[in-house]
């Protein structure tokens, strides 16, 4: 081989940045992520790695299409990554961050489901240093939910992984589908290493260690977290359930319900968390539908939401940085002096909700496209209101009330320079690609034939854009459009936060009154014993007598005939 495995040039750049400091340091990770990409483009279009371990063959390698492409998204974003965060003097930070972006090469990269397994494991392990990082109560009490819910996902996946190998006999990555439970051991795999898959994917229900973590790491650590762990979920459902069609429906579902707790938020880093699993809904039902359209709409999405969804978290990271604040309440005014990172943000803004020539318009309408043509008429209606949802949350409400809305009197210096760089890299890649979508066409999975720029694809989305903005407008005017209020906003996760632990308290004090109960019962059994064994043993008892020589004598004669009748008998 002329290359090596991907994730190994972090890895080792991750051990070369431990024992560097100032300038070197900076231009070693700096170098890590272009090094990566050339090392990813020696690779042989087939090429494949095993290494034996106890007893077992672990494939580090597998190439096609589909891995290449999000190949060369992680490095894409682990390069916008590093040069955003070089400002930052924290080398827990940088290595952490260098060994998750490298964990997700291994497991887009892996052959073999006990490879992906591992870097299942690693990204959680890796990236949970990006929260801790923050310093902070309540990042510490975010970070360790954070990894109780990754690990926990993990062990569900090598409860499916093991299944599955016992009933098929093989650990190769490929489409295993949606089973019926009536299928033994296979059909309890498909469902476990599905809900593992959709742990990470943030399916309803599952999705709130995103928005209770995300928004509690650093500035810097929420950039490469909102690149890495929802993709490698997307890319592993692509791998393993494509075309199954409860996906299309759980994808509808995730494009909806953030849309409600999004509009109500006040910290903006949650709102764009909430948006982030609102885009990777879309990215679910094109996988759900299957066809060549869909998933090529699914897997192009997700490349654009990684270098959108980053700008805007940049954008919110350096207003952070600079303010301290993240409540929109709190902010406002901020383009008087930080006007490029107005700029940039609104690039973003204008790239998540689909504006024609941004980059977002070239693939959301793939998938929406696929839904009608696959006779999903009601999920094309729920994705066009997850549009229309998301250019009032992401689109108009993060620069709005971060940069415009009322004067909080805030005026801070403009972001430093490495990060308006990155945002400014981020931006001129979701133009490119809003403008010149083909080249990332090229890089899809299946063959491309879909053009995006017709007449009705540009007028429908630009009604539906103007009529949104039309509706915020009339909303604010009418001072019926939630304002931004300090609370917090009660999710699924009140189940885990609130409610286990108040189970566990009932059910502490349950057992403690059973075990009241049991010890006066036993008090009691005992009490009754110790009061027989006293008639029987004591001073007036039947044994505490001093009986007559004669009558013991009599009384053991006849034991001793009845023994002799029944040995006999």
């Amino acid at each position: 081989m002329s290359s090596v495995a991907p994730f190994l040039v972090f890895f080792i750049g991750a051990a070369l940045v431990v024992g560097t400091s100032g300038i070197l340091r900076s231009l070693v990770m700096l170098a890590i992520p272009v090094v990566g990409a050339v090392n990813l483009y020696m690779l042989p279009a087939d090429a494949s790695h095993v290494v034996p371990l106890l007893g077992y063959e672990l494939e580090l390698i597998k190439v096609d299409k589909l891995s290449l492409l999000f190949g060369y998204l992680f490095h894409l974003a682990a390069f916008l990554g590093i040069v955003f965060s070089l400002h930052v003097d924290d080398r827990v930070q940088h290595v952490s961050g260098l060994l998750y972006a490298g964990s997700a090469l291994g497991a887009v990269f892996a052959g073999d489901l006990l490879t992906l397994f591992l870097f299942w494991e690693l990204l959680a392990v890796t990236s949970v240093f990006l929260i801790l990082a923050r310093g902070t109560e309540r990042s510490y009490g975010a970070a360790m939910r954070y990894l109780l819910i990754q690990v926990g996902s993990g062990v569900i996946l090598l409860a499916g992984i093991a299944m599955h190998w016992t009933a098929t006999g093989s650990t190769a990555i490929a489409q295993i589908g949606l089973q019926d439970w009536s299928s033994g051991l296979a059909g309890i795999a498909s469902w476990l290493l599905l809900f593992a898959i959709g742990i990470k994917a943030c399916f309803p229900l599952l999705h709130n260690w995103l928005t209770d973590a995300y928004p509690e790491a650093t500035p810097t650590g929420t950039v490469f977290l909102s690149a890495f762990t929802t993709k490698v979920a997307v890319y592993t459902l692509a791998r393993t359930f494509a075309g199954t069609e409860l996906l299309v429906y759980i994808g509808a579902g995730m494009a909806m319900f953030p849309i409600f707790f999004a509009v109500i938020e006040n910290d903006l880093r949650r709102v764009l968390a909430y948006s982030l699993i609102n885009q990777v809904g879309f990215m679910v039902v094109g996988i759900g539908i299957g066809t060549a359209l869909a998933v090529n709409g699914a897997v192009s999405h997700a490349f654009n939401d990684v270098i959108f969804k980053g700008l805007l978290f940049m954008s919110m990271g350096a207003v952070l940085y600079r303010t301290g604040k993240m409540n929109g309440s709190e902010l406002g005014g901020l383009y008087k002096t930080m006007p490029w990172t107005a700029g940039f943000c609104m690039v973003g803004a204008a790239s998540i909700s689909a504006f024609p020539l941004f980059s977002g318009f070239v693939s959301k309408s793939m998938v929406m496209v696929a839904a009608l043509e696959e006779h999903h008429p009601y999920v094309w209606l729920a994705l066009l209101f997850a549009s229309a949802g998301v250019f009032h949350h992401a689109g108009i409400k993060i620069p709005y009330f971060a940069f415009f809305a009322h004067d909080s009197g805030l005026r801070p210096k403009e972001a430093p320079l490495n990060m308006l760089i990155a945002m400014g890299l981020a931006a001129a890649i979701c133009i490119f690609n809003g403008c010149y979508p083909w080249l990332l066409y090229s890089m899809l999975p299946n063959p491309v034939d879909y053009e995006p720029y017709t007449a009705a694809h540009v007028l429908t989305q630009t009604q539906l854009l103007f009529f949104s903005a039309l509706a915020f407008v009339w909303l604010q005017l009418k001072g019926l459009y939630p304002p931004e209020l300090p609370g917090i906003n009660i999710d699924a996760e009140w189940s885990y936060r609130k409610g286990l632990p108040a189970v566990g308290r009932w059910a502490h004090k349950a057992a403690a009154a059973v075990r009241a109960e049991w010890l006066g019962v036993r008090g009691r059994i005992i009490e009754q014993v110790n009061a027989g064994i006293y008639r029987l043993h004591g001073p007036d008892g039947v044994f505490g007598r001093t009986w007559p020589t004669g009558r013991m004598a009599f009384w053991t004669t006849l034991m001793l005939g009845a023994y002799v009748i029944l040995s006999y008998v």
